[in-house]
């Protein structure tokens, strides 16, 4: 697997969730940053350009929609692949995100390891 050079920014406003996200992910090889906020996290994609984004969606001052516009409104960013992992699970939800947002892929809250491994792996095309 060629799995040890990607980094993966988690932008998650539960330290503990990033942590989480890290120990799985970080199992497996990825290099697992985390921004505690949406403001953190766009300043964090625009200086280190992760290969993916893993994004919550309800947090303070600025949610995971308005990180998710800013990030495809530039052409530098607008690439990097995004996974909402949110605990808005709800089917309207889902297929907000998935059909009319297009992120790479929708995760509710809680997850299984494997869920979270599935998820990034196929969205990195790993494996």
């Amino acid at each position: 697997m060629n799995a040890k050079a990607k980094s993966i920014l988690c932008i998650e406003d539960e330290t503990e969730m990033i942590d989480l996200m890290r120990l799985i992910l970080g199992r497996r090889g990825y290099e697992v940053r985390g921004a505690a906020s949406g403001i953190e996290g766009l300043k964090m994609i625009r200086a280190e350009k992760p290969d993916l984004i893993l994004l919550d969606l309800m947090m303070p001052e600025m949610d995971g929609w308005e990180v998710y516009q800013q990030l495809k409104a530039e052409e530098k960013t607008k690439s990097i692949p995004v996974i909402v992992v949110t605990a808005k699970a709800q089917s309207i939800d889902r297929v907000l995100g998935l059909h009319i947002a297009k992120v790479d892929d929708y995760i509710a809250k809680p997850f299984s390891p494997q869920e979270l491994l599935n998820s990034v792996e196929k969205v990195l095309k790993v494996g």
